[in-house]
């Protein structure tokens, strides 16, 4: 062995000293066809010299070689069955983990929202059962200051609170639609739940019911039981949202897209910067608006639109009746917006800017929310259908109010329900309601009726009214 080792010194060089070689050696041992020049573990010891030298290994001398090129030993195949089965447990961990998380951010939200009680919304009797909640827009400017409380108009330091949009969403889950419907802030009615000691009892608008209390929960109570005893609607739910939370909603979306066919803007006969709320829309087509552009138009109490053929501008004649009707195009339009941008980061944006801005009953819980976000969340806006109920204009001690139509009313509000509602405590009041004795105004579908001592003459009024409300684009 010593010449060999010597031999090899000699080829290779430097390699002669490495131990590594050595090894190697070691692991060829003595002539394979000598049996008493085995070492011990010669085995055990040529694999060592296969790996140290890079070379395949060697079957052990007592197992027959295979024959042809040998390898490496591979990892096991596996099947198509357990690759996709271990793919959809992988999908599966990370949805499951993406919707707890998304449901832990919900709630974290959920919780910043401002929740009272209602004494007077009605119990929902199951899951399936359809409900009603009542959507309040507060014009409240309590902690508005600076460029927000600029936009709210020229009345933007007034006290208290009034319910500036009424409107009730009736849902039903079972069927998988949805219905609104919008009461005039400006409807005659009877006030409920409101101390005679504050003033505001008695007959009054619709709206005064929310500033009928000393705190959020009394004045939200108010409108509520004023509402189920005038028309028979029973409320369930409800929530208020204020102007900032509508500023916010629309801007977390980048705007609201609708489509002018005239240029508008809102401005009374004393100005357009007199108690008005800004509005100001100068050119016509499908325009982006952002969340002080929507709200002004939201508010518009004195829109006016920009017809040629009319002369110039040209108030809208439906008055507030055409302002719930833009409240409307713009819920549409900003539901549209929301499913079209729809993403993680919009939703964080969009529950991020209301939390702080809405009001909610403590029965309105994250689970019904949740539930509600899941069966709706493809419900298209073209599907919300929308109702006013039906009233006419009049004037109380110089200013306007409107009077319920009936039996229309009670009609519509049968619709709206899909059953009978309840028998009102206090319906709706009509010019004969009232000691003040309120003289109906003429208006587009306004009756006006005429006694003469042997006759009564009935005459309506329509008024064709062109298409200048903007509309979802």
């Amino acid at each position: 062995m010593a010449g060999g080792r010597s031999s090899d010194s000699s080829k290779g060089g430097r390699r002669g000293n490495d131990p590594l070689r050595g090894l190697a050696q070691l692991g060829e041992g003595a002539d394979p066809a000598s049996a008493a020049g085995k070492p011990a573990n010669a085995e055990g010891l040529k694999a060592l010299g296969d790996h140290i030298e890079g070379r395949p290994p060697t079957a052990p001398d007592h197992v027959p070689r295979r024959k042809g090129p040998s390898h490496r030993r591979s990892r096991p195949r596996w099947s198509t069955k357990r690759r996709v089965l271990t793919v959809l447990g992988v999908v599966i961990i990370l949805l499951v983990g993406v919707v707890g998380s998304g449901y832990a951010y919900l709630r974290y939200e959920w919780n910043k929202v401002a929740k009272v009680d209602c004494t007077s919304c009605a119990v929902v009797t199951s899951s399936v059962a359809p409900f009603n909640v009542l959507i309040v827009g507060s014009d409240t400017r309590a902690g508005n200051t600076g460029q927000a409380a600029k936009s709210f108009g020229t009345v933007a330091t007034n006290g208290g609170q009034r319910s500036d949009t009424i409107k009730i969403l009736h849902v039903n889950p079972q069927a998988g639609t949805a219905q609104l419907l919008s009461i005039p802030r400006d409807t005659w009615v009877e006030m409920s739940g409101i101390p005679e000691s504050t003033g505001l009892s008695g007959p009054q608008k619709i709206n005064t019911a929310f500033n009928g209390g000393t705190t959020p929960a009394s004045g939200i109570n108010s409108l509520t039981e004023t509402i189920e005893n005038t028309f028979g609607i029973p409320i369930n739910h409800f929530v208020v949202i204020d102007f900032i939370g509508l500023i916010q909603a629309v801007g977390s979306v980048g705007g609201i897209n609708l489509n002018f066919n005239y240029p508008v803007r809102d401005c009374s006969d004393q100005g357009c910067q007199i108690d008005n709320s800004g509005l100001a829309i100068p050119t016509t087509g499908c325009q982006t608006l952002n969340g002080n552009q929507t709200l002004a138009l939201a508010r518009s109490r004195y829109f006016q639109y920009d017809d040629p053929a009319a002369g110039g501008w040209t108030y809208d004649p439906s008055s507030d009746l055409g302002r719930i009707q833009r409240q409307d195009e713009i819920i549409e339009a900003l539901i549209s917006k929301v499913e079209s941008t729809f993403n993680p980061l919009t939703l964080k944006s969009f529950l991020d800017s209301v939390v702080n801005d809405i009001t909610v009953d403590k029965n309105l819980g994250l689970g019904l929310i949740y539930e509600l976000a899941s069966k709706y969340h493809a419900f298209s806006p073209s599907k919300l259908q929308t109702l006013t109920l039906p009233t006419l204009g009049a004037q109380n001690g110089g200013g306007d109010v409107e009077i319920i139509q009936e039996p229309a009313a009670q009609q519509m509000i049968t619709q709206f329900l899909g059953a009978t509602p309840n028998t009102p405590s206090t319906p709706p009041l009509d010019v004969n309601s009232d000691p003040l004795a309120i003289p109906v105004l003429s208006g587009p579908g306004a009756t006006t009726t005429t006694t003469t001592p042997g006759e009564t003459t009935t005459t309506t009024t329509t008024t064709t009214i062109p298409a200048f409300d903007p509309t979802p684009c």
